[in-house]
């Protein structure tokens, strides 16, 4: 067997899709009667990690979104968090654990927090959200138009 060559990669410059923000949904689905707990816990030991990290520009947006009624027990989650990142580069690094240092300094106390934080779910997943442009429609000539 021959030893594989290394290729080198040149240099791509950053396409200006790769610069604009990208939004990203970050769905969850809490176990039966630990909704209260999960949304409690994620405000108070991940929500000002996002923040510090608006702060520094890296996330431009935060918002959380429960429904309002509880359903037919079909939905596949029951908290959405959508962060609106900076651009691509910001969604792939990581988090400056200096930052989460600074506002938990009882670092074990953080992480078993967190730990429980997901034991307390079913299940989880993460959306990166693509904007599909939607073409403008010309006004409708009245008495035309399809009907169903």
């Amino acid at each position: 067997m021959s030893p594989r060559k290394k290729v080198e990669r040149e240099a791509t410059p950053v396409s200006p899709a790769a610069a604009r923000p990208v939004r990203a949904a970050y769905y969850y689905r809490t176990a039966w009667g630990s909704h209260d707990e999960f949304v409690a816990l994620f405000i108070k030991n991940h929500w000002p990690i996002l923040r510090a990290q608006k702060e520094t520009g890296r996330i431009l947006d935060v918002t959380m979104e429960v429904p309002r009624f509880h359903g037919d027990g079909r939905a596949d989650w029951d908290v959405v968090v959508t962060i609106t990142w900076r651009d691509w580069a910001a969604i792939e690094e990581h988090s400056d654990p200096s930052i989460t240092s600074r506002l938990f300094p009882d670092r074990e106390a953080h992480a078993a927090e967190e730990r429980h934080r997901f034991a307390l779910l079913e299940a989880h997943w993460d959306v990166p959200l693509e904007t599909v442009a939607l073409p403008e429609v010309p006004a409708r000539t009245a008495g035309r138009g399809s009907r169903r």
